[in-house]
């Protein structure tokens, strides 16, 4: 099945929170666990858009887009009930990719990745969790080790990556690790992908 491409060059309509809560639910009522949710797709495209050496433009939508939902099942809609469905989701996540890159080129310092947070044990304290924003960038790296392995071996972009692989990995170490210890992991992640975006406008 053909999906559209990538097109930097489109308008720019961020999704809106209600937007953003209708495909994590679409994406959550899909009779597959591969599915991802709204914050793994949001680290997934973060991904795509910092992978070195490729414009996301240049990638065929069938070789990216299929994973968000699990990949495409037996016959005409699935895992969807309807194409209709199934082009409901495409168009709101192409919506979403564009607005983080537009976000990344033109007000850096107002993006926000989609975050889990929990409160802590008092009312002023919450705690950000990016586990599933991490896992999902990371199925990014996956399309394309070989690109990203030279910034994981890098002391300086290995450090900014090191919360993402902490987090998300099989082997993170943070799998087990304190509400504490992950919120701080998580919020270095914002500053970490400009850092890698702006390293990838100079490259």
């Amino acid at each position: 099945m053909q999906y559209p491409h990538y097109n930097p060059a489109s308008d720019n309509r961020p999704l809106s929170d209600e937007e953003i809560n209708d495909l994590d639910e679409l994406l959550a009522a899909l009779p597959t666990e591969a599915a991802m949710n709204a914050e793994a797709m949001d680290g997934y495209l973060a991904g795509l858009l910092l992978t070195p050496g490729r414009e996301l433009s240049s990638l065929p939508g069938e070789a990216w887009l299929p994973l968000i939902w699990g990949g495409d099942g037996d016959g005409d809609s699935a895992p969807f009930v309807s194409g209709k469905q199934r082009k409901k989701v495409v168009m709101l996540v192409l919506r979403h990719l564009h607005s983080i890159a537009t976000a990344w080129a033109l007000r850096p310092q107002g993006w926000e990745p989609i975050f889990s947070f929990a409160d802590g044990e008092d009312e002023d304290t919450e705690y950000a969790d990016a586990e599933d924003w991490a896992a999902g960038f990371l199925m990014a790296v996956d399309l394309a080790p070989q690109a990203w392995a030279p910034l994981f071996d890098a002391d300086d972009t290995a450090e900014l990556l090191a919360p993402i692989a902490a987090l998300g990995g099989e082997d993170g170490g943070l799998a087990e690790g304190s509400a504490a210890e992950r919120d701080e992991a998580s919020r270095r992640i914002p500053d970490a992908m400009l850092a890698l975006w702006a390293l990838r406008q100079k490259a």
